[in-house]
Protein backbone atom coordinates (compact mmCIF):
# COMPACT_ATOMS: atom_id res chain seq x y z
CA UNK A 1 0.00 0.00 0.00
CA UNK A 2 1.46 3.11 -0.76
CA UNK A 3 2.44 6.13 2.10
CA UNK A 4 3.63 9.31 1.78
CA UNK A 5 4.70 10.27 5.67
CA UNK A 6 5.98 14.07 6.34
CA UNK A 7 8.40 15.43 8.47
CA UNK A 8 10.32 19.15 9.39
CA UNK A 9 7.29 21.01 10.52
CA UNK A 10 7.65 22.87 13.48
CA UNK A 11 7.76 26.51 15.04
CA UNK A 12 10.25 29.09 13.25
CA UNK A 13 10.34 32.83 13.45
CA UNK A 14 10.50 34.70 10.41
CA UNK A 15 13.25 34.79 8.22
CA UNK A 16 14.04 31.64 9.12
CA UNK A 17 14.43 28.20 7.55
CA UNK A 18 12.83 24.60 7.54
CA UNK A 19 13.45 21.58 5.13
CA UNK A 20 10.46 19.61 5.33
CA UNK A 21 10.49 15.62 4.22
CA UNK A 22 8.19 13.51 2.35
CA UNK A 23 8.74 9.71 2.64
CA UNK A 24 7.61 7.56 0.43
CA UNK A 25 7.21 3.60 0.80
CA UNK A 26 4.68 0.79 -0.30
CA UNK A 27 4.95 1.04 -4.39
CA UNK A 28 6.92 2.58 -6.56
CA UNK A 29 6.77 6.34 -7.44
CA UNK A 30 9.30 6.33 -10.41
CA UNK A 31 6.37 7.83 -12.61
CA UNK A 32 4.56 9.84 -10.48
CA UNK A 33 4.63 13.37 -9.35
CA UNK A 34 5.22 14.54 -5.96
CA UNK A 35 3.86 17.70 -4.99
CA UNK A 36 3.58 20.01 -1.66
CA UNK A 37 0.15 21.53 -0.99
CA UNK A 38 -0.31 23.33 2.31
CA UNK A 39 -4.11 25.03 4.09
CA UNK A 40 -3.62 27.78 6.42
CA UNK A 41 -6.62 27.90 8.70
CA UNK A 42 -9.75 29.03 7.11
CA UNK A 43 -8.57 29.13 3.87
CA UNK A 44 -8.45 26.09 0.80
CA UNK A 45 -5.42 24.17 -0.20
CA UNK A 46 -2.85 25.50 -2.24
CA UNK A 47 -0.25 24.02 -4.69
CA UNK A 48 3.23 25.04 -3.38
CA UNK A 49 5.79 22.75 -5.52
CA UNK A 50 6.11 19.22 -7.61
CA UNK A 51 8.60 17.59 -8.63
CA UNK A 52 8.61 14.28 -11.12
CA UNK A 53 10.18 11.21 -9.72
CA UNK A 54 11.86 10.37 -12.69
CA UNK A 55 14.36 13.32 -14.03
CA UNK A 56 13.38 15.83 -11.24
CA UNK A 57 11.98 18.57 -13.64
CA UNK A 58 10.07 20.81 -11.20
CA UNK A 59 7.30 23.11 -11.33
CA UNK A 60 6.64 25.83 -8.30
CA UNK A 61 3.53 28.02 -7.41
CA UNK A 62 4.53 31.37 -9.02
CA UNK A 63 4.23 33.36 -5.62
CA UNK A 64 6.60 30.81 -3.81
CA UNK A 65 9.12 31.18 -6.88
CA UNK A 66 12.75 31.70 -5.25
CA UNK A 67 11.79 31.42 -1.32
CA UNK A 68 11.16 27.65 -2.13
CA UNK A 69 12.99 24.69 -3.42
CA UNK A 70 12.01 21.11 -3.96
CA UNK A 71 14.05 18.56 -4.31
CA UNK A 72 14.57 14.54 -3.96
CA UNK A 73 16.62 12.01 -3.09
CA UNK A 74 16.06 8.45 -5.29
CA UNK A 75 17.89 6.92 -3.10
CA UNK A 76 15.92 7.61 0.21
CA UNK A 77 12.72 7.52 -1.69
CA UNK A 78 12.49 11.10 0.11
CA UNK A 79 11.09 14.31 -1.16
CA UNK A 80 12.51 17.57 0.86
CA UNK A 81 11.09 21.31 0.00
CA UNK A 82 13.46 23.32 1.80
CA UNK A 83 11.64 26.84 3.30
CA UNK A 84 13.23 29.90 3.11
CA UNK A 85 12.99 33.22 4.46
CA UNK A 86 9.94 32.21 6.00
CA UNK A 87 6.67 34.86 6.46
CA UNK A 88 4.26 34.55 8.90
CA UNK A 89 1.92 33.73 6.16
CA UNK A 90 3.66 30.74 5.48
CA UNK A 91 2.10 28.80 8.50
CA UNK A 92 -0.04 26.24 7.58
CA UNK A 93 -0.15 22.59 7.47
CA UNK A 94 2.14 20.84 4.71
CA UNK A 95 1.08 17.83 2.86
CA UNK A 96 3.17 15.90 -0.08
CA UNK A 97 0.89 13.75 -2.34
CA UNK A 98 1.33 11.88 -5.42
CA UNK A 99 -0.36 11.93 -8.73
CA UNK A 100 0.47 10.21 -11.93
CA UNK A 101 0.11 13.29 -14.51
CA UNK A 102 1.78 16.80 -13.41
CA UNK A 103 -1.10 18.91 -12.00
CA UNK A 104 -1.54 21.94 -9.79
CA UNK A 105 -4.79 20.94 -8.64
CA UNK A 106 -5.04 19.03 -5.31
CA UNK A 107 -7.98 17.13 -6.62
CA UNK A 108 -5.69 15.33 -9.33
CA UNK A 109 -3.48 13.71 -6.86
CA UNK A 110 -4.14 10.50 -5.57
CA UNK A 111 -1.87 9.20 -2.52
CA UNK A 112 -1.78 12.03 0.48
CA UNK A 113 0.49 12.21 3.60
CA UNK A 114 -1.04 12.90 7.05
CA UNK A 115 0.62 16.79 6.91
CA UNK A 116 3.01 18.37 9.01
CA UNK A 117 2.37 21.60 10.84
CA UNK A 118 4.73 24.72 9.89
CA UNK A 119 4.01 27.93 12.12
CA UNK A 120 6.02 30.82 11.42
CA UNK A 121 6.21 33.61 14.25
CA UNK A 122 6.52 37.53 13.87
Amino acid sequence: QAQLAESGGGLVQAGGSLRLSCAASGRTFSYYYIGWFRQAPGKEREFVAAIRWSGASTYYADSLKGRFTISRDSAKNTVYLQMNSLKPEDTAVYYCAATRARATYDARYDYWGQGTQVTVSS
